[in-house]
C-alpha cells in the first residue's frame, strides 16, 4: 500500500524497522492480524484490503491498545503506527453513540487529512462511522456546521482543537481514547500550550496513545504527565540503503544554489524534493529555480492554506518537478515515485537526514540523495556516518556544461476550476468534460483533486490548451464554471 502514509503495509524506503526494546515480544507465528481481538468487520475489512501481518509497531502494540491500556511508542512515519492506533480506536466505538469517543492530535493539516483517510479507509466494513478532521489555516463556520451534525472520531491540529474546545463547539464529554501523533513535531511547532488545553478538557478516565518519532526530555515530562501505567513501546530503525544511492558534495556555501541545478540537470528526476533550512531560502531557491525555467514549488509554514493546497496538488499530480520545504513543512508527505531528495542544507539530526532522504527508493525502486554541506558543517556528516555506519566519501560536483542543458519541466499541467464538493462536481464529471469530441484522450488525464469550492485535474502538459479550451467552453453539471491553468 506503498500510497497511503503509515498504512499496515507499509512501503519499503531506507528504513526497515525491527524491534529493539519493549516489555512486550510478540512471537512471529502470533504476527497475524487475525489472532488479534478485533471487531470481526474490521478483520474481514483488513483481509479484504490484503493486510495480513502486522508490522513491528503493530504487532507490539496492538494488543495493549486494544485491551484498552496506555501506549507510548517512538516509531517512525512509514512504520504502520496509524493502524496502530486507528484499528484500536475503531475497535472500542460504540456507533450508536453519535458522540465524539476518540481524538487524534496532529501537527499538520496534511498528516490530519492523511489520518483521517488512513482510518476511514480501517473503518469501511463498519457502517455509519463519521471522522471529522479540524485544523488550522480553514474556514472556522463550517467546521461548526460540522460538529453540530455530530461525529465519532476528530481529527485535528492543536490549536484549532483548542478554539473549538474554548468556544465550546467541541465537547470532549464521551471520549474514551485521545492519541497524539508525532508528538515531538507538535512540541517542535510551539503547540504545547495548546496540547495542555485540549488535555485540560478531556476526560482523565480514558486512554492515551502517544506516538514520536523521537523522545526528547520535553516528550518524557508530557507522557508521564497524559498517562497512567503505560505499556513502553520502541521499534528501532535498521537502516538499509540498499536501494538508494547517497552522494555528498563538499561545497563552498556560495556554491549551493548552482550545485543543486547542477545535481537537477546530471540527475533529471522527474519528481524531486529539496530541503532547505529557512522558509525564506525556501521560497528564494523556488523563485530562482522557476526563473529560470524550472517546474518548481515552495512549501513552507508562510503559505496561506490555499496556496499550500496548491502546492501539495501539484507536486502529487506531476505538474511541479520540484518541490522546495522545509522539514517541518513537509512532515507527513505522501508523495509517490519520487525519484531524488537533495539537501540544500545538511540537517544537524541524523535521523531526521534519514527520514528525509527515505522519501525516496521506496517500493524496491532505486532513489538518489545528494546532500550539500560545507567545511564547517563536516562534524554533521560525521554524525550521520555513525548513526548509519556508514563512511561517505565526498564526490566532485558534475560539470558545470550541465548548465547549458534544458531546464526540468514537469510532464503534466494541472487545470483549476472554480466549482467543488459543494457545487455537486465529481471527478467523473471533470473527465466527462475533458474527453469526448474533440477534447483530450481519457489516458492523458491525471489525477483529480475536488476540495469544497474547487477541483484540479492534471492533464499531458502538451495537450494542456486543448483540454483548458475543452473544459471552459463546455459545461459541468450544465453549469460553466471560471477554469484557468496554474503557472509553471
Amino acid at each position: 500500500m506503498k500510497g497511503e502514509p503509515d498504512s499496515p503495509w507499509p512501503a519499503k524506503d531506507v528504513l526497515e524497522f525491527a524491534p529493539v526494546e519493549t516489555s512486550m515480544r510478540i512471537p512471529v507465528s502470533q504476527s497475524a492480524f487475525s489472532s488479534l481481538n478485533l471487531h470481526p468487520d474490521l478483520l474481514k475489512n483488513l483481509a479484504s484490503l490484503g493486510y495480513e501481518q502486522m508490522t513491528p509497531i503493530q504487532a507490539q502494540s496492538l494488543p495493549a491498545v486494544i485491551a484498552g491500556q496506555d501506549v507510548i511508542a517512538q516509531a517512525k512515519t512509514g512504520s504502520g503506527k496509524t493502524a496502530a492506533f486507528g484499528l484500536g480506536l475503531l475497535h472500542r466505538l460504540n456507533v450508536k453513540r453519535f458522540r465524539v469517543q476518540a481524538l487524534v492530535m496532529c501537527p499538520t493539516r496534511e498528516l490530519a487529512d492523511q489520518v483521517a483517510k488512513e482510518i476511514r479507509k480501517l473503518g469501511r466494513g463498519i457502517h455509519n462511522i463519521k471522522v471529522l478532521t479540524l485544523c488550522g489555516g480553514m474556514p472556522f463556520g463550517p467546521q461548526i456546521g460540522s460538529l453540530e451534525h455530530g461525529a465519532h472520531i476528530i481529527v485535528g491540529t492543536p490549536g484549532r482543537l483548542e478554539e473549538h474546545l474554548r468556544k465550546q463547539t467541541l465537547r470532549l464529554d464521551d471520549l474514551n481514547t485521545l492519541v497524539l501523533d508525532e508528538a515531538d513535531r507538535m512540541l517542535e511547532m510551539g503547540f504545547e500550550e495548546s496540547i495542555d488545553a485540549v488535555l485540560e478538557r478531556a476526560p482523565t478516565d480514558r486512554q492515551t496513545l502517544l506516538f514520536s518519532a523521537t523522545y526528547p526530555e520535553a516528550i518524557e515530562s508530557i507522557a508521564t504527565k497524559v498517562t497512567q501505567s503505560p505499556l513502553r513501546v520502541t521499534v528501532e530503525a535498521q537502516h538499509q540503503t540498499s536501494t538508494i544511492r547517497q552522494h555528498f558534495f563538499k561545497i563552498e556555501n556560495k556554491q549551493r544554489y548552482t550545485a543543486t541545478k547542477l545535481l537537477l540537470l546530471q540527475h533529471k528526476p522527474e519528481s524531486s524534493v529539496v530541503f532547505c533550512s529557512t522558509k525564506r531560502e525556501t521560497q528564494e531557491v523556488a523563485d530562482q529555480l522557476v526563473a529560470e525555467g524550472f517546474s518548481a514549488v515552495a512549501l513552507h509554514g508562510d503559505l496561506e492554506q490555499k496556496a499550500r493546497d496548491q502546492v501539495l496538488v501539484r507536486f502529487a499530480n506531476k505538474s511541479a518537478a520540484i518541490l522546495v520545504a522545509t522539514d517541518v513543512a513537509a512532515r507527513g508527505l505522501d508523495v509517490e515515485d519520487l525519484d531524488a531528495v537533495i539537501n540544500y542544507h545538511i540537517t544537524r539530526d541524523a535521523e531526521v537526514h534519514v527520514h528525509r532522504i527515505g522519501r525516496t527508493g521506496r517500493g524496491g525502486k532505486k532513489g538518489i540523495a545528494c546532500t550539500l554541506y560545507t567545511d564547517s558543517e563536516s562534524f554533521k556528516v560525521a554524525q550521520i556516518e555513525e548513526y548509519l555506519d556508514i563512511k561517505v566519501k565526498p564526490e566532485s560536483l558534475p560539470p558545470f556544461n550541465y548548465l547549458d542543458k534544458p531546464p526540468l519541466k514537469a510532464k503534466m499541467a494541472t487545470i483549476q476550476i472554480d466549482g467543488g464538493k459543494k457545487q455537486k462536481v465529481r471527478a467523473g464529471d471533470l473527465l466527462g468534460a475533458l474527453t469526448g469530441e474533440n477534447g483530450v484522450a481519457g489516458r492523458q488525464v491525471g489525477k483529480i483533486a475536488l476540495f469544497d469550492n474547487c477541483a484540479y485535474v492534471a492533464v499531458e502538459r502538451d495537450v494542456a490548451k486543448v483540454a483548458l479550451r475543452k473544459i471552459s467552453e463546455g459545461k459541468i453539471k450544465g453549469r460553466s464554471f471560471r477554469v484557468r491553468r496554474l503557472k509553471g
